[in-house]
């Protein structure tokens, strides 16, 4: 599976070059069509009104933020809006596939030792995204792995986003728009099955319940049963609800109502041994041996089993147990008012509470040497399961966030500005769940593991339980100011954020003899705080070539406090979330271009970054000790094509090359590299479709991810990074009616064996998605 760099670079630009090529020549011919077009004599016609729907594209003009209030192209920063059209056509359910569509961004990081991340693990150049997401533009808590029946577009915010939502991941963020109430009456809704044992219906209904004062009620539903076509036993089950109220759509005050519940029922996926996968070389102790670490045992060889050449376990293996489960309940509330003022002033405020519920168990596992068990032939080789992964968490967010728009000019310069004032309180309270005593887990075949397997153990909360929270008091300022073809524009925020953490620890043991020790069953509280004030800004210069085109730059910065993400705080010394550290600081420089083509329908558009993070944490691997010493840097180039190429000729794809590294520090591989890890080099991503003139609409795309590395804990022997993939996807659709219509989904049509995600330490792996398929039946009334 896994070759060398230099065949994967010839195999890459091979692909590149073809893909390419198959994008452009469209675009250079539909452009010297257009050329003959306008050496023509013009002719005067009569004037011809038409009345129609919509037509359905890829490319959206704006970005759905009040704080972007200039069209796409004339925006100084990359940001990728995916939008439902193309995310129907590919079939995707989750965030997690729709990120498919921006190169770069994924799930590449499957967890630490035996621990599996939950919910949307999303990496964006370089760094971990999952405290970045964003709901109608509030803050999304809780590990829930997000379904999009209730989404109307993706906006990708690529960049520091420190000044449009205060403390956030150093590469960017991601904006999710739901759904709201039209003023037509539409009955929409989807019925699907496929591999995996895959059954979901989604149901989209908007009643107009009084055009006259603009009222109207919107409902979209959902159900799904589905297995995985890429492993065994790990299910994905739901259902949700999300009812929604709309009044005044047709005057100057709008008021919405939404609320969004989730109901999720899964068993989870601790992923498949590395054991047989190229890079996998460590010995294990053979039984008898006395030596107890592998450095000990390799004084003595012949004592040790090289599992080397030992066959790969079957990708579709599940080594967790009945008991493993995944239960997420998730309620959202959400009022908004919007009011347009006489004089062009508009305001806009947002009253948000959320709170997600998660009971999760992972029977996981952590292939060392200790809990492995080779004797005899593989079918007889055994694996201790000593890691129980418990998750018995609560987040609540709670947000009023108000904005006010106005535009005013002084002389020559038109000027857009953006107030706003934001208030969050956030908090996740985490149970400590224990084992009873004495239990065990037992033992799992590696090459035929039973699910089955009856567990003795038991579990419940111990009383001890964390308590983190952070209020944050944000006041923004946005100012768009146009001069001739100049659009500059600067941005400022200011945070202040208190951070508080108690928690409540019970001393479970006594070792030695001093009567000093602390007694079994003791409470022992912790109470730590930390406080400060962000300041994060953006300046950019834009300059309009032509009406539709334009060249840029930006420079803007985010910041990030302990604690951020995880509200964890430590009193240790030798603490990641020690309160002592400095919050991590982000800049990023962008030089870029955008035009949009073909009358505004296609949009093209290529940046160059720099990414540059300083006051990382970061733990030495062979002390593990922490400093904040570490520095890391990521600097690339993206491009974007998205719209139509000619009348149903819809495309979008993306590239991007990143050169990613550590530049101090002591985050460094198992062969010495210093590097960023979960990053891949290049990244492309592709969809296209056409549409047939007797309706049938066909189409693909391709996806590569390069090479890229995972992170390193001192485990010796395991593969090192996950090999570079291409996998092409493909979809057809056609009416049967004006009323039904069926879509067939085909993926990875080339049946490519590859590994989507690995955990730090590179024992376990999650395989990407065999060849498989869906079938939609779509209902429009």
């Amino acid at each position: 599976m896994i070759k060398s760099r230099k065949h994967a670079q010839s195999r890459f630009n091979q692909h590149m070059s073809a893909a390419l090529a198959a994008m452009l020549l469209p675009v250079a011919a539909h452009a010297a069509a257009a050329a003959d077009e306008q050496s023509q004599t013009p002719q005067t016609l009569s004037e011809v009104k038409v009345q129609g729907a919509a037509e359905e594209t890829f490319k959206a003009d704006r970005a759905v933020s009040a704080k972007y209030t200039e069209k796409l192209v004339d925006t100084a920063q990359t940001i990728t809006v995916i939008k439902k059209e193309l995310i129907e056509q590919q079939g995707a359910v989750s965030l997690t596939e729709a990120l498919r569509n921006t190169p770069g961004v994924g799930a590449f990081f499957l967890g630490e030792n035996g621990n599996t991340n939950t919910g949307d693990a999303i990496f964006m150049r370089g760094f971990d995204t999952s405290g970045s997401i964003y709901v109608d533009g509030v803050r999304d808590v809780g590990s829930i792995t997000r379904d999009i029946f209730n989404i109307e577009q993706i906006d990708v915010l690529k960049g520091p986003a420190g000044t449009d939502n205060g403390r956030s991941a150093p590469t960017g963020s991601i904006n999710l728009v739901s759904k709201r109430p039209q003023l037509e009456d539409a009955y929409l809704g989807s019925v699907t099955v496929g591999s995996g044992k895959q059954k979901r219906a989604t149901a989209d209904v908007n009643q107009v319940i009084n055009a006259d004062s603009g009222s109207a009620f919107r409902l979209n539903a959902l159900v799904q049963d589905s297995g995985n076509p890429a492993r065994d036993v790990v299910e994905n089950k739901r259902w949700a609800v999300a009812p929604s109220l709309a009044f005044g759509l047709n005057s100057p005050t709008r008021f919405y109502l939404n609320y969004l519940h989730v109901k999720q029922d899964n068993i989870p996926d601790g992923g498949v041994l590395t054991i047989g996968l190229p890079g996998y070389t460590p010995p294990y102790l053979a039984p008898g041996t006395t030596a107890t670490t592998i450095e000990a045992a390799r004084l003595d060889r012949i004592r040790l089993t090289p599992l080397a050449t030992a066959p790969r376990v079957d990708p579709k293996n599940f080594y967790g147990s009945e008991k493993d489960h995944d239960n997420v309940t998730a309620d959202q509330f959400t009022a908004r008012l919007e009011h347009d003022f006489a004089n062009g002033v508009k305001l806009q405020n947002t009253t948000r509470y959320g709170k997600n519920k998660q009971d999760y168990l992972l029977t996981a596992f952590m292939a060392t040497s200790a809990n492995l068990i080779v004797t005899g032939t593989p079918d007889t080789w055994t694996m201790v399961r000593t890691t129980l992964t418990y998750k018995d968490q609560i987040n609540k967010v709670l947000t009023n966030q108000t904005t006010l728009t106005g535009e005013f000019d002084t002389g020559a310069v038109k000027h857009t500005l953006v107030a706003g004032l934001e208030f969050i309180t956030e908090k996740q309270t985490n149970y400590t769940i224990a084992t009873n005593p004495g239990a065990t887990i037992t033992r799992t075949s590696i090459y035929n593991p039973n699910p089955a397997t009856p567990q003795t153990f038991t579990y419940a909360r111990t009383g001890a339980q964390a308590v983190g929270s952070t209020d944050t008091q944000a006041v923004y300022l946005f100012d768009t100011a146009k001069f001739g073809d100049w659009i500059f524009n600067g941005g400022v925020r200011l945070d202040h954020y208190s951070t508080t953490y108690d928690s409540v620890a019970i001393q479970a043991a006594v070792t030695g003899n001093n009567p000093q020790l602390i007694p079994v069953g003791t409470r022992i509280a912790t109470n730590l705080k930390v406080g400060d004030t962000l300041v994060n800004g953006k300046l950019s210069a834009l300059y309009k070539l032509t009406p539709e085109s334009s060249i840029y730059a930006l420079a803007a910065s985010s910041k990030a406090p302990p604690g951020g993400t995880n509200f964890s705080l430590s009193a240790a010394a030798n603490s990641a979330a020690n309160p002592n550290y400095d919050p991590q600081e982000t800049t990023n420089y962008e030089f870029g271009g955008k035009w949009d083509l073909l009358k505004q329908k296609l949009s093209l558009s290529a940046a160059v970054y720099r990414t540059t993070v300083k006051n990382e944490v970061e733990q030495d691997a062979t002390s593990g000790t922490y400093f904040q010493t570490g520095e890391k840097r990521n600097q690339g180039v993206e491009l974007g094509v998205t719209g139509e190429i000619s009348r149903g000729w819809l495309v979008s794809a993306g590239y991007t090359r990143m050169s990613a590294k550590v530049t101090n520090g002591r985050a460094v591989s198992a062969d010495g590299e210093v590097y960023l890890a979960y990053t891949p080099k290049q990244s492309f991503t592709s969809w296209t479709s056409y549409t047939l003139p007797f309706g049938l609409t066909i189409g693909g795309g391709v996806r590569f991810n390069d090479q890229l590395r995972r992170g390193t804990d001192g485990a010796v022997g395991t593969p090192s990074h996950i090999d570079s993939y291409w996998v092409a996807d493909a979809m057809a659709s056609y009416p049967l009616s004006k009323n039904v219509d069926l879509r067939l989904n085909v993926y990875n049509i080339a049946d490519k064996d590859y590994v989507a995600s690995i955990n730090k330490s590179g024992y376990r792996y999650t395989p990407g998605q065999p060849l498989s398929g869906s079938l939609t039946a779509n209902i429009k009334f």
